[in-house]
């Protein structure tokens, strides 16, 4: 199957896009988008993230769940909104940790696409979701096809992975602890940013370990 991705990750990929649960994923979201449905991101945007980021670059893995199911929000990396569309309180959160743990931060609006240039791969768990629907369409392969994402990542060693919240800590069990730097707490979501995620000092964490690794830290 000819899937439009980074080709650095297509060649890491390729063995999935034959495999009937793909076959059947793409079948799938292919349909919502001609249904008339409204699904999010707009189609090109769907692999933005491994677009911008591609494999060799990966130093920083953030793993979010779905994208937003809102108007103007989607567009391929997780927690991230293309102006001028107002920045989501998760969101606002991460900024005040990162003002709080660094002292300053390096965007002013909610889109993250400089992240994703420097080597952060903003992954979803999922990679569609239609209008207003929240998880919509979870359970349909995506996680799957995820999970084969981090297998091909935990080849790799000397990676930051932040996983904040249960649903990011799933895919603890496939990265090796040893060869990377694993960071936990709960989601910087107004519901729990104040039980852990402000105060974890992710961000100063993340950048002193790709010094001590000789790789250039993030601008965050």
């Amino acid at each position: 199957m000819n899937v439009k991705i980074e080709q650095s990750w297509k060649n890491a990929l390729s063995a999935e896009f034959d495999k009937d649960y793909f076959i059947k994923l793409t079948d799938f979201v292919r349909g919502e988008y001609l249904s008339g449905r409204v699904v999010y991101p707009a189609p090109q945007n769907i692999f933005n993230a491994f677009d911008l980021c591609p494999l060799d670059k990966v130093k920083v893995v953030v793993i979010g769940q779905d994208p937003y199911h809102e108007p103007g929000q989607a567009h391929g990396l997780c927690f991230s909104v293309l102006p001028p569309t107002p920045v989501p309180p998760s969101l606002q959160n991460i900024y005040k940790e990162i003002e709080s743990d660094i002292g300053h931060v390096s965007i002013t609006n909610g889109d993250l696409t400089e992240w994703a240039r420097q080597g952060v791969l903003l992954l979803n768990s999922t990679l569609t979701v239609q209008a207003h629907k929240a998880a919509s369409h979870s359970g349909r392969g995506w996680e799957e096809f995820t999970d084969a994402v981090m297998r091909v990542l935990s080849q790799r060693e000397n990676i930051v992975y932040m996983l904040w919240g249960s649903f990011a800590q799933k895919k603890a069990s496939i990265i090796d602890a040893n060869k990377n730097l694993v960071l936990k707490s709960v989601h910087p979501s107004p519901l729990s940013a104040y039980r852990g995620f402000f105060g974890c000092r992710h961000f100063s964490q993340a950048n002193n370990y790709l010094a001590k690794c000789g790789k250039t830290p993030i601008e965050w």
